[in-house]
């Protein structure tokens, strides 16, 4: 599968060796990771991504991201699907930043990217969720065209749905 490509960044499918690797915590060769990466969110990521490998197989498209730095190749988080879509068309994302690249716009700009990617494929909705002390990844979420779907005691959760899944249309912003 190809990267997706936004203005200032490259978002890298994942593979399985790939994964390994960031669930170990070890680069792989190549890797350009940012001091941080990976974290804790992106451990788990991947471990759910080779979970899902193990278990139903390779999700494709639907697997997770690194989010790299087009300017230094550098990576500086992830971003990705829980799975594939499920019977109503719907998929769950997930991302996250190393602390030194969060407030640039990154992590909206990549979201974005993924929505429009998801939209092309057919994807009716995609749900996301924060903890409710999270306002940074409610900004995100909310600057990438989700809107809030309700709360619980511990979090908010957001959502974006389209009823014409047409390729080369953006969320609204």
């Amino acid at each position: 599968m190809d990267d997706l490509v936004t203005a200032r960044l490259v978002l890298h499918p994942m593979t399985v060796s790939e994964a390994e690797r960031t669930a170990a915590g070890e680069p792989y060769n190549g890797a350009r990771w940012a001091p941080g990466y990976p974290g804790a969110g992106d451990v788990a990521a991947a471990r759910r991504f080779l979970g899902t490998c193990a278990t139903t197989g390779d999700p494709q498209s639907f697997g997770n991201y690194e989010i790299r730095r087009r300017e230094d190749g550098r990576t500086i988080g992830g971003l990705g699907f829980h799975g594939p879509p499920d019977a109503r068309g719907c998929v769950t994302i997930g991302y996250g930043l190393v602390p030194s690249a969060r407030g640039e716009g990154y992590a909206s700009e990549a979201l974005r990217e993924l929505l429009t990617f998801a939209r092309a494929r057919g994807v009716t909705c995609v749900k996301g969720d924060a903890d409710r002390d999270n306002v940074a990844s409610q900004h995100v979420m909310t600057a990438a065209g989700m809107r809030p779907a309700g709360q619980d005691e511990r979090l908010t959760y957001f959502e974006i749905a389209w009823t014409d899944t047409t390729a080369n249309t953006a969320p609204r912003p």
